[in-house]
């Protein structure tokens, strides 16, 4: 069996990585299955990527298709155009994605117009929001996967009311949580921690990134202020993602407890968050290792794809109003934020799933030994 897998973003490496080893695993017992993996270069910087390679221990792609750059349109042509060619060179009998990001969507496509089977990792998750990229992303997808691999019972409920069958939804877990636990151990302080003086619990840490939050300017410096009057005076430390970067220059924004830093890697960024008081987010995946983490969360979105997290887990969905800041914040300072529970399957063996419901499917045998 050829298997054909792409990652286009950071996000996808720590989705991908624990379906490498998986795949490793299985060649090492003997099993004929391959797989070649094809970076599309659709968000690339050369030292946070090869920090991500190294550090969840991802071999060189097979192949980097240098997609990046444009608007979505010329990216998803780029992304579309080249791994037309890539593939037509090198057939797979699958093409496997994962996530929601540009790439997931144009390699889907390419893939099926090239008759060669699709398989979804974190199918049927929905925000409700047709306004975010993620969710188109996510719903064509799915519209033409073959194999959907899910990491909760609403993923499932989502794709049956879309009509999907019920032997093509395969619940597996979180392979992101694979990569989480798998890690866990060797997360290591970044410089910030002995810089700034932090100790456990006692820092609050923050990320925004999402067009909402960030590209008005008046938005992005009342959120911050809000966040940082009601901080009790608490360090928050905040790795300022590129988009945000440039309207926080003309803010002038100035609190004494405010630490800008670079973005950090995935061993650095995690033990920051494991040690925190609480995290104050607008992204997806954070949620996610924050419920397993235990860690209090707060997301500044006015819906969620992962609800989960906020039913089972740590997070809350405080909306994007501002002025939800202040009472969270007071909750977290009483002692009054919820523990939270893992969600099932969420246990680091997801990749193994995925890769064993594969075998099966495609019945992939161990390799032929003549007898010695």
């Amino acid at each position: 069996m050829k298997i054909t897998l792409i990652a286009g973003a950071r996000p996808n490496f720590m989705k991908i990585a624990p379906i490498i080893a998986a795949i490793r695993n299985k060649q090492q017992q003997g099993y004929e299955i391959n797989y070649r993996l094809v970076h599309t270069g659709q968000h690339y910087d050369k030292n946070m990527s090869q920090s991500f390679f190294e550090q969840l221990n991802i071999p060189e792609p097979h192949a980097n298709l240098e997609a990046g750059g444009g608007s979505q349109a010329e990216q998803t042509a780029n992304i579309m155009v080249r791994f037309e060619k890539e593939l037509m060179e090198h057939r797979a009998d699958l093409v496997l994605v994962v996530g929601d990001v540009t790439s997931t969507l144009a390699c889907s496509i390419v893939a099926k117009k090239l008759m060669v089977k699709v398989a979804h990792v974190e199918a049927g998750i929905r925000s409700g929001d047709i306004t975010m990229p993620e969710e188109i992303n996510r719903m064509v997808t799915d519209s033409i996967t073959d194999y959907f691999f899910t990491t909760s019972d609403i993923a499932n409920a989502n794709l049956r009311k879309e009509g999907k069958e019920g032997e093509q939804i395969i619940f597996v877990g979180n392979t992101m949580i694979d990569t989480l636990l798998k890690q866990r151990s060797r997360f290591t302080a970044p410089a910030i921690f002995e810089t700034a003086g932090l100790k456990p619990q006692g820092y609050l840490v923050m990320t925004l990134h999402r067009p909402a939050n960030v590209d008005v300017q008046e938005n992005l410096s009342l959120l911050i202020s809000e966040i940082m009057n009601n901080s009790n005076g608490l360090p928050v430390i905040f790795p300022v993602h590129p988009r945000t970067a440039k309207n926080l220059e003309s803010s002038r924004l100035s609190y004494p407890n405010l630490h800008l830093v670079e973005p950090l890697g995935y061993l650095e960024f995690n033990y920051l968050v494991e040690n925190a008081k609480a995290v104050i987010t607008d992204s997806g995946g954070i949620t996610e290792e924050t419920t397993v983490m235990g860690v209090p969360c707060m997301t500044l979105r006015d819906s969620t794809e992962r609800p989960e997290t906020c039913t089972l887990g740590t997070n809350e969905l405080l909306g994007t109003d501002p002025h939800a800041i202040k009472p969270a914040m007071e909750r977290l300072f009483r002692g009054e934020w919820k523990k939270g529970s893992i969600p099932p399957l969420w246990d680091g063996h997801a990749a193994e799933r995925i890769i064993e419901s594969l075998m099966e499917i495609f019945a992939v045998k161990e390799k032929y030994s003549p007898a010695v």
